[in-house]
């Protein structure tokens, strides 16, 4: 068996992918959102050489060779890129054997647990803790995570006394027993993480996510050290060489690579694996809802060091609203993982019609 085509059906957001074997099997995979398009050429340019008339099953090999192929072009498009191949043969193999992917991996489908993800930072305190319990009170959700400070913010808040006003108000909103999660998103130098970090605690957050900016691996390694929540970390990370430093430094507690931006499911569950034998639980990031989510639930509902929820967006998402036939839904705070062979969802014909179609063919 030997990979014949590799198609990708890409939008500015999206890029799906489909695998063909000579013998007519076929897997479905997506890489990293955002900018699709532009990684859908790097897929055909820099990827589909060096897959094309490769086997199909030997998924660490095909990685490793990918990556090492394109050493002069570390990281981000080359590991986008191929994660739309690796996601479409894990996909592949599930239907060979008639099994979804979290089987292959071991686990069991079921209803996983989900956090709520607030992505938005320009939503004011009270109505952030409007909405959340409104959604709480529809969806069931026993988790959530909001943003505090800015965007690689250098210790500025959105706006002045936001994170100090957001995280007490939304406190006292949701139901005592909610686990409540913050993220920073690189906001802040050391010394400012552990000051916004107490008052986490005494707000009883259990997470804080990428407190400083995420290459200054000290910063926020001393930041861990200095608190008692869980700071969690690693989303932008797809270098294996960096990730094992991050955790040999114990620069985290809780890893979270994204399965698109790290090269797949196979380069991800290195990660994981990386983090088990060091302690650490898994929470990979993946947030929005195109087929990420779905990647991360199989995933979930294999590892041995799976964290407590699935990250699953609470915003918005019309880029995507058509991308999947039965679109993902939180019922009673959780989300099923697909059953079905593969991934277990079905991509909708109309959306990859409309897409812009490319193809990379084995002579």
């Amino acid at each position: 068996m030997k990979i014949q085509s590799i198609e990708s059906f890409a939008t500015r957001n999206v890029c799906i992918v489909r695998v063909n074997t000579a013998d007519g099997a076929v897997g479905y995979g997506q890489t990293a959102p955002f900018n699709a398009d532009i990684t859908a050429t790097v897929l055909h340019r820099q990827i589909a050489p060096h897959a094309l008339g490769a086997d199909p099953l030997d998924l660490d090999a095909l990685s490793d060779r990918c990556v090492e192929r394109n050493h002069k072009f570390p990281w981000s498009y080359v590991c986008r890129a191929l994660a739309g191949l690796d996601t479409a043969l894990w996909d592949l193999r599930g239907k060979l054997e008639d099994k979804s992917v979290c089987t292959l991996l071991g686990g069991r489908p079921r209803p996983f647990p989900a956090y709520g993800s607030s992505m938005s930072r320009e939503i004011t305190p009270a109505d952030e803790a409007e909405r959340l319990l409104r959604i709480q009170n529809e969806r069931g959700y026993r988790a959530f995570k909001i943003r505090v400070g800015s965007v690689c913010g250098r210790d500025q808040d959105q706006w002045p006394g936001r994170t100090e006003e957001l995280v007490p108000t939304v406190r006292k909103a949701i139901a005592n027993d909610t686990s409540l999660l913050v993220d920073g998103n690189s906001c802040y130098s050391p010394e400012r993480a552990i000051e916004v970090g107490h008052m986490l605690q005494d707000n009883d957050v259990c997470h804080f996510e990428e407190p400083c900016p995420y290459w200054e691996l000290e910063w926020t390694a001393q930041v861990a050290a200095a608190l008692d929540l869980d700071v969690a970390g690693g989303e932008q990370d797809v270098d294996l060489a960096q990730w094992k430093r991050m955790i040999d430094m114990r620069a985290v507690d809780i890893v979270q690579p994204d399965i698109c931006y790290v090269g797949g499911l196979t380069r991800a569950l290195r990660v994981a694996a990386m983090a088990a034998e060091a302690g650490f639980s898994c929470v990979p990031h993946s947030a929005n809802r195109s087929l990420v989510t779905v990647f991360t639930l199989h995933m979930l509902g294999a590892i041995e060091n799976a964290g407590s929820y699935l990250e699953f967006s609470i915003e918005p998402t019309g880029w995507v609203d058509d991308l999947l036939q039965t679109a993902l839904e939180a019922e009673d705070g959780k989300v099923q993982i697909p059953e079905g062979p593969g991934w277990g969802v079905e991509i909708d014909q109309t959306w990859l019609e409309k897409a812009k179609y490319q193809i990379s063919e084995r002579e």
